[in-house]
């Protein structure tokens, strides 16, 4: 684990902070484009919703499953080496789509990126927490990474519609993800972490995501996850197709309902990091997942000249639910486990982004229109809505959040001691 007094000084954690950042910018706008580019792949390769969902089902499946099997590297290997791991992946594969032509070979890829940011994402993940001084500054600082996530969004779709107005293929995008991934390699070689302090009995073990099963505290927030992220892709993965042909009030608009949605959540990630420093999360929680099933519910009863405002206005509200629900599972477990416990819930959130998608695609292609893919959505919010609630009434994990403040965060008391920092490539 990393001990308290072994935290980066402030500059060599703003550097880290900042290097965690852009390696979230980076991967989001990779994945948070397939919305985007999913109604020209129908379009090129002549497929029907569910199969050209695969463009998202495939990246996701590789990155739940490097989290629950490979999680564990953050912990054994060290977080610079995990990370580095993960960015090489993500590196090659993002490069290999210049030569590519081909709908299967595009998938596979796709699926080995997924491995490489789910390798990287759980080293990140557990970085976070050790450059964090308590629980509620985790939370924050997740809020503010989650937020660099949110401007990836936005400019991976704007991106890809700007290369195929200009008649240039989306695969571009990839290039340029993997060029932006060498400068992140490098950055990671070259950046100060901290040194961790583990015994050989603490060593992390690949079947430790697999005992989390048996946790509740970890299948709460695994839980979570699940429905938040099944609602958000019914956004970002479907609303394009939704939108499809539409030509009534306001159509000028329905072009960029995901920038819009995108753009909302950035704002209110940031908002959220300053309103979680002066609300308790649960509270947060609560209210956000309300007015998120709120609006869902009201664009299914108005149709797309409503669904037009209401679906991009859900992003100001998830904004805050991802990074708060994720970075508060993460705390409730030993500092030493963080890989571990951030690759388990991250393997949870790719469940949720690809059953769900799965699960909307077919119904948009069985009822043969995609009008009830988005009321899937909202049932999918409805249900976190009522857990949030629940958890705002019961506060099932605010003891074992207050001792994990206490032990391994110090109290959440500023750190005073010199900190150690590894210099070199070996962290």
């Amino acid at each position: 684990m990393i001990a308290a007094n072994q935290d980066p000084s402030n500059r060599s954690a703003r550097f880290l902070k900042l290097l965690i950042f852009m390696m979230f910018a980076t991967f989001a706008m990779t994945t948070d484009s397939v919305g985007t580019i999913i109604p020209d792949v129908i379009r090129e390769f002549r497929l029907g919703m569910t199969a050209a969902g695969s463009f998202h089902y495939a990246s996701m499946s590789g990155i739940g499953i490097a989290a629950i099997l490979l999680g564990f590297l953050a912990d054994r290997i060290g977080r610079r080496g995990s990370i580095l791991l993960g960015l090489t992946l993500f590196c090659l594969t993002s490069a290999l789509f210049a030569a590519g032509n081909s709908f299967g070979l595009f998938v596979v890829l796709l699926f080995v990126s997924g491995l490489g940011i789910g390798i990287f994402k759980a080293g990140a993940l557990a970085l976070i927490g050790d450059i964090s001084a308590s629980t509620r500054e985790h939370a924050a600082n997740m809020n503010l990474v989650e937020a660099f996530f949110a401007v990836g969004a936005i400019v991976g779709p704007a991106l890809v519609s700007l290369l195929l107005e200009n008649g240039t293929s989306w695969k571009w995008l990839y290039l340029i993800a993997a060029a932006l991934c060498g400068l992140l390699i490098l950055g990671t070689i070259l950046a100060p972490f901290p040194r961790p302090q583990t015994s050989d009995e603490e060593k992390a073990d690949p079947r430790d995501a697999a005992r989390m099963l048996g946790d509740p505290y970890a299948l709460f927030f695994a839980l979570m996850l699940m429905l938040y992220v099944a609602a958000e892709a019914a956004i970002y993965v479907w609303a394009p197709t939704y939108f499809a042909g539409y030509d009534g009030p306001n159509a000028a608009l329905a072009a960029f309902v995901v920038a819009i949605f995108f753009a909302l959540r950035a704002v209110g990630r940031f908002l959220g990091a300053w309103l979680l420093a002066r609300m308790d999360w649960t509270m947060v929680l609560a209210i956000c997942s309300c007015a998120m099933a709120a609006l869902f519910w009201i664009a299914t009863a108005g149709g797309r000249p409503v669904a037009v405002f209401a679906l991009p206005a859900t992003g100001l509200f998830m904004s805050v639910l991802y990074p708060t629900i994720n970075s508060t599972g993460i705390s409730c477990f030993e500092k030493s486990r963080h890989g571990s416990i951030a690759g388990f819930l991250l393997f949870f959130t790719c469940v949720g982004a690809v059953a769900a998608p799965l699960a909307m695609g077919a119904v948009g292609d069985l009822m043969g229109t995609s009008d009830y893919s988005m009321a899937l959505g909202g049932a999918f919010a409805t249900l976190l809505a009522i857990l949030c609630l629940w958890n705002l009434v019961r506060q099932p994990v605010a003891d074992r959040l207050a001792r994990r403040n206490e032990q391994d965060y110090g109290g959440g008391a500023p750190v005073q001691a010199p900190t150690q920092i590894v210099p070199g490539p070996a962290a």
